[in-house]
């Protein structure tokens, strides 16, 4: 924020700007792309916004954060770990139009503030899902439910249909089962599935989640993260998921976005801010479980990489050192 406009209680995002690019890159991984080759999914140029906005009567939107996020693969998971950086508050939330005093919205390289755009279809493109999505059901079957959205997209019948199948196919609910029964009889997982169906069901290009897996239990945490997985490698959906949980960032992410306290800390690939473990501990993030016990080892004078951070992949290397220390002793 630059001191000038911080005392009208601004945010300013100067050059800087917020990309999300869908795509199968020719380049290497980490490589910059030209501009010219592929056009930028969602972009926010030069914006200037107030810190609050206000959505209705009843909610609030606080705006802390400035992110710059460039991502090359087909359909890249792209996980934000923040502390507080996005807060969201009231019921019946219905996300409005953004006025902004300042800079440009670009989704799929339209100007969302630009003449004569059509902002509704615009927003279809990005599917949001908040924490605890399971609250928001309301209908008396699950078909119903999932189907409200894309009727409000003025669809066909059939096409509704179709898309209410391959919703439910996406978050492991069978049709036949379950189409007809109540969302409320279900379990909170599946009721969470059911949620997450609803705006799949829409078919956006970006899917935004807000702690996905938070308050489930061990079982119902492992369906909706392997779910995710399986809709980033075959469904063909960017997603953008809002973490605190360094696992679950090790486990999916191709790329992270640090925040902390409304500031950006760190941007790269998940093994590289691995790696800068006090500065994560230093934000009250830490590392995942499986980094931290490398580091511990390599305190106590086993010799590790410093890059493990899944358990796979300490598991792996723990084996090979204990596989090659049992070859030595039984050489001598």
């Amino acid at each position: 924020p630059c001191t000038a406009r911080c005392k009208t209680q601004k945010i300013c995002i100067g050059p800087a700007f917020l990309r999300i690019y869908v795509g199968r890159s020719r380049s290497s991984p980490g490589q910059r792309k030209d501009d010219t080759m592929q056009q930028a999914l969602m972009e926010a140029k030069s914006v200037e916004q107030p810190h609050r906005l206000t959505l209705d009567s009843r909610s609030r939107l606080s705006v802390t954060g400035v992110l710059e996020v460039e991502s090359f693969d087909e359909t890249e998971i792209l996980l934000t770990s923040t502390r507080g950086s996005l807060s969201i508050r009231g019921q019946g939330l219905r996300l409005q139009q953004l006025s902004i005093d300042g800079g440009q919205v670009l989704v799929d390289g339209e100007d969302m503030n630009g003449e004569n755009v059509d902002r509704r279809r615009i927003r279809q493109k990005v599917g949001l899902v908040f924490q605890y999505p399971e609250y928001q059901l309301f209908e008396e079957t699950i078909a119903k439910d999932i189907a409200f959205g894309p009727k409000n997209q003025g669809l066909s019948e059939e096409e509704i249909d179709q898309r209410v199948r391959r919703a439910m196919a996406h978050v492991h609910l069978d049709y036949d089962k379950y189409a007809e029964r109540s969302p409320f009889d279900l379990s909170g997982g599946q009721m969470r599935r059911v949620a997450i169906a609803g705006v799949l069901a829409m078919e956006p290009k970006v899917l935004i989640l807000d702690e996905p897996a938070a308050g489930l239990d061990p079982r119902g945490r492992e369906r909706i993260l392997g779910m995710l997985q399986e809709l980033h490698r075959e469904g063909g959906v960017t997603i953008v998921m809002v973490s605190h949980s360094m696992d679950d960032c090790a486990r999916l992410a191709t790329r992270m976005i640090v925040m902390s306290k409304g500031e950006l800390v760190l941007t790269d690939s998940p093994r590289n801010v691995f790696r800068q473990g006090d500065l994560m501990r230093s934000i009250g993030l830490g590392v995942p479980e499986a980094a931290e016990l490398c580091g511990r080892l390599r305190a106590a004078g086993l010799q590790l990489p410093d890059d493990l951070f899944t358990q796979e992949e300490l598991h792996d290397h723990l084996l090979r050192l204990w596989k090659e220390k049992q070859e030595k002793e039984a050489a001598k």
